[in-house]
C-alpha cells in the first residue's frame, strides 16, 4: 500500500497481477485487518477501492481474454465483502454472467480450449458461490450452470494417474489444486466422453484412456497458449501415461506448440495451425493463432466388441490441399488400438501433389523402447507392473527419435518417440496398431510374421 498503492506503470500495475492482489486482499483481509486501528482500516478500504477503479477503467479500455473474466471475478468478489456497496455487487455480478456465458462453452470447456484454464478458473469460481450464499445474496445462475458444466469436463480431460491431457497450453498438473476442485464435487459426476464445444473426446476401455484434440483453434484473442495439435491423441493404461504430447513448458516456449510436439500427423514438418509472427502487420497478434483448420467432423461408433472413431480436419487444405483423417480403434478390454492416418485431396483438388508426412507418436519418459523385427516394430517397456506393449505398422518402416517431455513436475525432462515417415504419392495411407504383448507367449505375430521377443529388453 505504501510502495505501489498508485497506479503506474510498475508490473505491479499489470492486470493480471492486479486482479490477483485483489482476489488475495479480499481472501485475507480477516488476518490483515485483525487489531487494525480505523486509519489503517479506511487506508486499506481505499487501497482495494482504487484497484476497483483501475480494473473497471481497464475492461472499459477494452481488457480481452481469459483475463476479462478474472477481473469479472474479482470484482463480483469485492462487491461482496464490500458491505454497503449494492450498486458495486450489481455491477460486478452482472459483469460475472455475461463473461461466463461468453468463455464457458455449452459442454463445460473454456473457450481457449486449455485444461489449466478450468482449473484456475473453479480455483476462483468455487470460493466465489460459497461468498455468495454465506452473504444470503442469489447466486448469479450463470455461476452455478458454469461450476456444473466445468467439473464433468474436467475429469474428461484427467488420465488414470490424476494428471490433465497435455492439450493447449497445459503444463505440469498440480495434484494438489486439482484434488481440492474435484473434491467441491457433490455429485461426483462422471466423466464426459463427447465435449463438441471443447472439442474433446474420451474414451475408456477396461483400465485404458484415449483422450483426442477434435476441436478448430479458439478465437485469437484466446489463442495466445493454444497449440497446433488437432487429431492427436494421449493414451494410458492405468496409472501409467504411454502416449502423450509434449506439453507445455514454463516459461512458455513456442516449439511446444507446434504440431511436431503432438501425437499426430505432420505434413512437411509444417504446423496445422499458423502463428502469428513478430515482422510486419502480424506483430499486432504475436502469438495468436490467424489460421487453422476450420472443419473438424468426428463420428463416434460403440461396437460389441470396440470404440471406432473417425475423424478429419482441414488445417492442410489451404498450403496443401490435403485433408486429415484419422481412424482410432480401442477394443473393449483397452488392450489393443489401432489406428489408421490418411491423407487425401480436399474436395476443390482434382488431384493431389507429393508431400513428405511423418507420424509421431510421443511416448512418456518413464516407459523404455526397443527396436524389434529389423525396425518393422517397436517394444515398449512399462514401469509398475503394466507389462510390455508392441507397436507396429503394417510393414512400414519405423524409426525411434529423441524427444522432450516438458511437463514433468521437475522440469522438463528427454524422452523418445515412435515415427513413421510416408509420401502422398507412395503412401498416402498409415496404418498402425499398438497392443499388449503377453508375456506368457514366447513368440507373438507381428504384421502377420512370428518374432522371438527378448525376455527382459535392455533399456534403451
Amino acid at each position: 500500500l505504501r510502495h505501489r498503492g498508485m497506479p503506474d506503470k510498475n508490473p505491479a500495475w499489470e492486470p493480471r497481477v492486479v486482479i490477483r492482489r485483489l482476489l488475495s486482499f479480499l481472501s485475507q483481509s480477516p488476518m490483515i485487518l485483525e487489531g487494525a486501528d480505523h486509519a489503517f482500516y479506511r487506508r486499506f478500504m481505499r487501497g482495494l477501492t482504487r484497484t476497483q477503479y483501475f480494473l473497471e477503467h481497464e475492461l472499459a479500455a477494452g481488457m480481452s481474454g481469459e483475463q476479462r473474466l478474472f477481473a469479472a471475478i474479482a470484482l463480483a468478489e469485492f462487491g461482496l465483502c464490500a458491505l454497503g456497496t449494492p450498486a458495486l455487487l450489481r455491477k460486478g455480478t452482472k459483469l460475472l454472467g455475461e463473461e461466463l456465458d461468453r468463455q464457458i462453452l455449452p459442454d463445460g470447456g473454456h473457450i481457449s480450449r486449455n485444461p489449466e484454464a478450468l482449473v484456475r478458473l473453479l480455483l476462483d469460481l468455487l470460493p466465489l458461490r460459497q461468498a455468495y450464499a454465506a452473504q444470503g445474496v442469489p447466486l448469479p445462475p450463470q455461476l452455478l450452470n458454469a461450476i456444473d458444466r466445468m467439473l464433468p469436463m474436467l475429469r474428461l480431460l484427467r488420465h488414470g494417474d490424476g494428471t490433465l491431457a497435455l492439450f493447449n497450453g497445459m503444463g505440469v498438473t498440480a495434484p494438489d489444486l486439482l484434488a481440492t476442485v474435484l473434491a467441491y464435487d457433490d455429485a461426483r459426476a462422471q466423466a464426459l466422453i463427447n465435449a463438441p464445444y471443447a472439442g474433446y473426446q474420451r474414451v475408456e476401455a477396461g483400465t485404458s484412456v484415449l483422450i483426442i484434440d477434435t476441436g478448430r483453434a479458439p478465437p485469437p484473442e484466446f489463442s495466445t497458449l493454444a497449440h497446433a495439435g488437432c487429431l492427436s491423441f494421449e493414451f494410458s493404461v492405468g496409472t501409467q501415461k504411454l502416449i502423450m504430447n509434449c506439453g507445455a513448458p514454463d516459461p512458455r516456449r513456442a516449439p511446444a506448440r507446434v504440431t511436431a510436439a503432438h501425437s499426430t500427423l505432420v505434413v512437411d514438418d509444417t504446423s496445422s495451425c499458423k502463428f502469428a509472427g513478430r515482422h510486419g502487420l502480424e506483430q499486432w497478434f504475436e502469438e495468436q493463432i490467424i489460421a487453422g483448420p476450420a472443419q473438424v467432423s468426428v463420428e463416434r461408433q460403440q461396437l460389441p466388441k470396440m470404440i471406432s472413431m473417425r475423424l478429419t480436419h482441414d488445417g492442410y487444405t489451404g498450403r496443401f490441399g490435403l485433408i486429415h483423417e484419422r481412424r482410432l480403434t480401442l477394443s473393449v478390454d483397452g488392450l489393443r488400438l489401432d489406428g489408421e492416418d490418411r491423407l487425401r485431396p480436399a474436395a476443390h483438388n482434382a488431384g493431389m501433389s507429393t508431400w513428405p508426412y511423418a507420424v509421431r507418436f510421443h511416448i512418456h519418459p518413464t516407459v523404455k523402447l526397443q527396436s524389434v523385427l529389423d525396425g518393422r516394430a517397436v517394444l515398449l517397456s512399462l514401469p509398475n507392473g503394466y507389462g510390455r506393449w508392441i507397436f507396429d505398422a503394417l510393414d512400414a518402416p519405423i524409426s525411434i527419435e529423441e524427444s522432450i517431455f516438458f511437463a514433468a513436475a521437475d522440469g522438463s525432462r528427454a524422452c523418445e518417440q515412435i515415427v513413421i515417415y510416408g509420401d502422398t504419392q507412395q503412401s498416402p495411407q498409415i496404418g498402425w496398431t499398438i497392443r499388449r504383448f503377453e508375456a506368457e507367449t514366447a513368440t507373438t505375430a507381428v504384421s502377420g510374421a512370428e518374432v522371438d521377443m527378448p525376455e527382459d529388453p535392455e533399456p534403451v
